[in-house]
């Protein structure tokens, strides 16, 4: 473990004995690199990023990496009901709220509050005043990153608030596993535990409906490649530009798969886990072109997205399992991505 600072922010790597690599920013308590060695030995990054945090505030839009909360996805109309009062949102994307708005925890400086060797693993800590974001309570939260010997990346958060609000945190790291600088990720082949989505409406938010995936572009209960259908002339396809929607997971809050990911070029497998109701698989639709580290070219679908959640909207749809979180009750949720060949 190293702890070095770049551009007034703590930087920490985590290496276990296999040489697997992970290194977090304590600006957005971002991943900004995963190396592993694929099956021919060669060392690969398998999420895309940024070689300093400026390049993360540079391009705020993306979350490449980044912790988001206290609310990871949208809000409809960027409005919403907690015990009881009503609150008003920032509305970031068109009339929603997105990730909490443009105040979210994703893009400020946490307190690198412990590092334990012994673990090989790093905790962040955040405190977020009362509407800060817009949501209730003083809330303290806190992230832990762990890099174990079976090339498991295990990231568990924790939060507290002295007044009922939402907690609902993801991280939005985008994968390539034949590499970040590799490019489209269309034959890359992905499995998602899932028989479900949240379908969207025109505005990007689900209507509350719940629709069998079977038969359809969106099913993904066995491996097939990323791009096979995700040009398919299919409504919710045609909303998003892609694939950008909720998965609903039946794990019952026990921490289980929902996803899994290959790519036969390097070999490299990724599993992943999470005890929360649902996962956003998100296909960079809208990355713009841009150079990312190591000055390489990122654009539309050079990664995917697997974040795990709540429901979008689901402070809204009571239907949904409710993120709220009660005052003086502590929020846990995990997720785990696990590398290997």
């Amino acid at each position: 473990m190293t702890k070095e600072t770049i551009e007034q922010t703590d930087i920490i790597t985590l290496t276990n004995a296999n040489g697997t690599q992970v290194k977090v920013s304590a600006l957005g308590a971002t991943v900004m690199s995963f190396l592993f060695k694929d099956k021919d030995g060669i060392l690969r990054d398998v999420v895309l990023g940024y070689d300093a945090p400026s390049g993360y505030l540079e391009h705020k839009a993306g979350y490449f990496g980044a912790t988001v909360g206290r609310n990871a996805n949208r809000i409809a109309n960027a409005k919403c009901t907690i015990s009881g009062a009503a609150y008003e949102l920032e509305a970031n994307s068109d009339q929603n709220n997105l990730h909490s708005g443009t105040n979210g925890v994703s893009h400020k400086l946490w307190e690198v509050e412990k590092l334990d060797e012994a673990a090989n693993s790093v905790t962040l800590k955040f405190f977020s005043a009362h509407l800060e974001q817009g949501f209730p309570g003083n809330m303290t939260m806190h992230v832990t990153f762990t890099l174990t010997e079976d090339d498991s990346l295990k990231i568990a958060y924790e939060a507290v608030s002295d007044q009922d609000t939402i907690a609902n945190f993801t991280n939005h790291s985008y994968f390539n596993l034949a590499g970040h600088n590799s490019g489209c990720i269309g034959k890359q082949k992905l499995k998602i535990y899932s028989k479900e989505i949240t379908p969207l409406t025109a505005a990007l938010v689900p209507s509350g409906e719940i629709r069998q995936v079977a038969g359809t572009p969106m099913d993904f209960t066995e491996f097939k490649e990323i791009g096979r259908d995700i040009d398919k002339d299919y409504d919710q396809l045609n909303i998003a530009g892609g694939y950008d929607h909720n998965y609903v997971l039946d794990n019952n809050g026990r921490l289980a798969l929902m996803a899994e990911a290959v790519c036969e070029e390097t070999g490299i497998h990724l599993h992943a886990y999470t005890d929360c109701p649902g996962v956003q698989f998100y296909t960079g639709n809208f990355i713009s072109p841009h150079t990312g580290k190591d000055g390489a070219a990122y654009d539309k679908r050079h990664a995917f997205c697997l974040e795990s959640n709540y429901c979008p909207n689901a402070i809204n749809i009571p239907e949904f399992q409710s993120p709220l979180l009660k005052a003086g009750e502590t929020y846990h949720s995990e997720t785990v991505y696990r590398l290997s060949l």
